[in-house]
């Protein structure tokens, strides 16, 4: 039985960096909004609602915070929600997919599309490579139960002035030299669909189950 992956066509996986700060965050989003509610609850059984709706206008009118008093609980539910939503938003922002006009790699601000002609070798390999030496100072905590697992080795070949603004929309942890570093879920699925794309001069190293077979 043939068990190697063929290409689907459509490979769209999440950076792993986002979800690992959802993750991460998403239990202080819903720490705020329970402790939130239960205060409100608190002050609903203590008869305060009258003064909870002075407190407000009061420090609407001064503009001052500190002036809500116990009012500040209220705000403790939308915060926790704002809060949960930004960082899914964040992580439903941030994938890789390879789609016919090139390798597109989307984070929460900005988009970059590299033309397939531009990339010159897709490696599967522990994400820890990508920092080594002075580069392991930009290893963030959330970023650890990341650095031992399989990510996407994208290296390219593009003049100084696009390479700075690649780097630029994508940031340090993501480019450093000439290569794009990623960690997803499935890395060696993104490297078949895009060595599928590839010229076949060109040699790739995808985990090792998952290699392009020649024609014959």
């Amino acid at each position: 039985m043939n068990t190697t992956a063929q290409p689907s066509g459509r490979v769209h996986q999440e950076i792993l960096y986002a979800d690992q700060m959802w993750r991460q965050q998403r239990f202080f989003a819903g720490f705020l909004v329970v402790i939130g509610l239960l205060m409100i609850g608190v002050l609903i059984y203590q008869g305060q609602l009258s003064k909870i709706g002075t407190d407000l206008s009061l420090a609407i009118t001064k503009g001052e915070i500190y002036a809500l008093g116990p009012a500040v609980w209220l705000l403790y539910v939308p915060a926790g929600f704002l809060l949960g939503a930004g960082f899914l938003y964040y992580k439903r922002r941030s994938f890789v997919e390879p789609i016919e006009a090139g390798l597109k790699v989307s984070t929460l601000r900005s988009t970059v599309l590299i033309d397939y002609d531009s990339i010159r070798g897709v490696r599967v390999q522990p994400l820890k490579l990508a920092f080594t030496d002075s580069r392991s100072r930009i290893i963030a905590p959330m970023m650890k139960p990341l650095l031992e697992k399989p990510a996407l080795f994208v290296r390219i070949k593009v003049d100084d002035e696009q390479s700075a603004v690649i780097q630029k929309r994508l940031g340090r942890r993501m480019m450093y030299d000439d290569t794009i570093a990623l960690p997803i879920h499935d890395a060696d699925a993104v490297a078949w669909e895009i060595n599928a794309h590839l010229p076949e001069r060109i040699g790739q190293n995808q985990g090792g189950a998952r290699r392009r077979k020649k024609k014959r």
